[in-house]
């Protein structure tokens, strides 16, 4: 051509889609790198500050803040949108069915059992959290149903500057029991809570009001944490009823001309304590291992048994005595260093029992008064998720309850025994950013409901979307 500035121009609009193009893909690389790096350095300075403040280095006490200063202690908020498209082949039953399963003795999460066919959202968690002072922090979290009701999920505060390695947590939290229990909807790896925890321990797992002290000593290249917590005792799993007798039958009538005794009255908190340890070898920057072991009794635990709204024949009646569990728990990860969390592996495996030493203090037929109900269960859950492209992950879970007791027994002896239920489920989770992520669910389960084998087949398709910012999750 003639005008090299015209051949130049020309060859640029021809090029330029394509230099784009790859242009843009380096700068997203480069801008997840810079985030992770930024995360990574932030949470170092975090655990060094840590470390200054337990070895005494800022044992002065702080001048008060000016108004420039007070800023920056303002909270952190953040707002978790949660949202699910919901398919079965109950005709919409199949979450009753979860909430009726044979041997589940506690009042399950009602939001769970309103699960419908179709568009659902479900909790929105409103978290509100800061560091108040050098010796303080302090966090809310609230959970909004879609219907405008408000719970209280956590609220409480925690130390930052006792010596020697020890931590105090006061107000209302998720226990540190197993390692499952202490996180939120929004961090698991599926959509649905574990089958053990969902009938053992509670919808969200244990979580109550009280006190925890934490103890993780200097151990060389081991962590070793050791905890204790002390509990009302007022949430699902080990909780008292509030009640004296039933005062009516959940069908609309009338007690029992026979019926007789009541429930004794609530003791004085604590009712619950636990007491949990957990250990991690150093095994490099790239995999890591974590198992532990924990322990929880009630002194003091009721039960109302009311099933006549479903089944008139039944007879309402009360317990109450005292109950126990345990539980073991293990986590390995690998990070392979892929873009988007290509290549990396989380596996988690968890087995809980609970004991019940239960004795008839209301009965409709007053013969069964005193007669001692001993109940025993047990459970597992299996999950492992792995990043098979960059922000691709797939993950699948067995979890499963009776798995060697699943029993009440009586004066002469075992009085019923209920069956396996066990369930798999597949994940498909897409993480578009750090603030989103879309998740699809299939789940196959077989329930023993009232003695009967039932098949409940679910799919979910989930949102997840977090608005604000939000603390570093734990391991």
């Amino acid at each position: 051509m003639r005008n090299p500035l015209a051949a130049g121009l020309a060859f640029a609009c021809f090029a330029y889609p394509a230099f784009a193009q790859e242009d843009m893909r380096a700068l997203r690389e480069e801008i997840a790198q810079l985030r992770k790096a930024y995360e990574e350095r932030i949470a170092m300075l975090e655990a060094r500050l840590r470390a200054a403040e337990e070895k005494g280095m800022a044992r002065k006490a702080p001048e008060p803040a000016s108004p420039a200063a007070a800023s920056a202690f303002n909270p952190n908020v953040s707002l978790i949108l949660d949202g699910v498209y919901f398919h079965d082949n109950r005709g919409g039953r199949s979450a009753s069915l979860y909430a009726s399963i044979d041997g589940a003795h506690h009042a399950h999460d009602e939001h769970a059992r309103a699960l419908e066919r179709g568009f659902d959202l479900r909790t929105t968690e409103l978290v509100l959290s800061a560091a108040v002072s050098p010796h303080f922090d302090a966090a809310a979290k609230l959970g909004i149903e879609r219907k405008g009701e408000v719970t209280l999920e956590e609220a409480y505060f925690e130390t930052r500057s006792l010596p020697a390695g020890f931590k105090l947590r006061a107000g209302k939290f998720l226990s540190g029991i197993g390692y499952l229990n202490a996180q939120h909807p929004h961090q698991w790896d599926f959509v649905d809570q574990n089958l053990p925890y969902q009938t053992l321990l509670g919808e969200h797992g244990l979580t109550d009001t009280g006190l925890r002290v934490v103890w993780t000593p200097k151990t060389g290249s081991w962590y070793t944490q050791f905890g204790v917590e002390w509990l009302q005792g007022q949430e699902q799993a080990f909780a008292t009823s509030g009640l004296t007798t039933p005062n009516a039958r959940a069908d609309g009538q009338p007690l029992a001309p026979t019926a007789a005794g009541q429930l004794s009255a609530q003791k004085g908190g604590p009712r619950l304590w636990t007491l949990y340890a957990k250990f991690a070898p150093d095994l490099g920057t790239r995999h890591a291992l974590q198992w532990g072991g924990w322990l929880a009794r009630a002194r003091q635990h009721q039960e109302v048994h009311d099933h006549t709204a479903e089944d008139p024949a039944s007879l309402v009646h009360a317990l109450e005595g005292k109950a126990r569990a345990w539980g073991l728990d293990a986590v390995y990860r690998y990070d392979a260093d892929g873009y988007g969390g290509q290549g990396n592996l989380k596996f988690v495996a968890e087995y809980l029992r609970v004991s019940k030493d239960l004795r008839i203090a209301f009965h409709e037929d007053g013969a069964l008064l005193g007669q001692p109900r001993d109940f025993v269960q047990d459970g597992a859950v299996i999950q492992a998720t792995y990043g098979v492209l960059p922000y691709w992950r797939i993950g699948l879970r067995y979890d499963a309850l009776g798995l060697t007791k699943n029993e009440v027994r009586g004066p002469s002896g075992r009085l019923q025994e209920w069956r396996r239920s066990d369930r798999w489920t597949w994940a498909l989770t897409r993480e578009i950013d750090h603030f989103s992520r879309l998740r699809l669910q299939l789940s196959r389960a077989h329930l023993w409901v009232d003695g009967v084998r039932e098949k409940a087949n679910q799919l979910f398709l989930q949102y997840q979307l977090s608005l604000g910012a939000h603390g570093a999750h734990a391991f």
